[in-house]
């Protein structure tokens, strides 16, 4: 947010807890801006941004929930973006990474389309499509159910499990597209993770 199309900068509020007051407390820090002190992180413009002006600008309640939005939003975009480099070289659309993970992770390499719709929250044709194109890259094929005939398995195929294999190293990298990641998946996972399962994610 700029202070030429938002209006002036709200007073300086608390200092959020644990971060100590500053005499800057509370005001917009420029984009791209760093603190004067060499040791300490960049300024977060959702600080700067939201929580420091909401007290000033009247808005009722907390800025909690809108910081927690905007924050699980503003980093799925980021990393959907990164993700996107490290996949179009090979081919791949976010979705195909997803269900050939998925499918090289079941037993046999193999499922249902419903079955992986369920699994990625993706509608049945955005499945379907996918699959259409990766079975058309040689990546998985098609197979009858040996017990449901009206149901179709997705099989994975060597040629899937190993370009499944190659993405998945390569996102460890610290000189890849998701590099600044490096060594903050685990605790990206389990600090979402309470917040996932609270809104009940627990079936796959």
């Amino acid at each position: 947010m700029h202070q030429d199309l938002d209006g002036p900068a709200a007073p300086a509020a608390a200092p959020l807890p644990g971060r100590p007051a500053s005499p800057d407390e509370g005001r917009p820090v420029p984009s791209g801006a760093r603190p004067a002190t060499p040791d300490a992180p960049p300024a977060d413009p959702l600080e700067t941004g939201i929580h420091d002006r909401w007290d000033g600008q009247g808005l009722p309640g907390q800025p909690w929930p809108f910081m927690a939005i905007c924050s699980v939003g503003r980093l799925y975009q980021l990393i959907k973006k990164a993700l996107d480099e490290e996949l179009e070289p090979r081919g791949l659309s976010r979705t195909g990474f997803f269900l050939l993970t998925t499918l090289a992770l079941t037993s046999g390499g193999r499922a249902r389309l419903s079955t992986l719709g369920r699994f990625l929250m993706l509608h049945p044709t955005s499945v379907k499509l996918t699959v259409d194109q990766l079975e058309a890259d040689g990546l998985v094929s098609r197979n009858r159910h040996p017990r449901d005939r009206r149901a179709t398995l997705v099989v994975i195929t060597p040629s899937g499990r190993d370009l499944a294999g190659r993405v998945n190293v390569a996102l460890e990298s610290p000189d890849g597209p998701l590099g600044r990641l490096a060594g903050l998946h685990r605790p990206l996972f389990e600090s979402l993770q309470p917040a996932r399962l609270a809104f009940g994610d627990l079936e796959i």
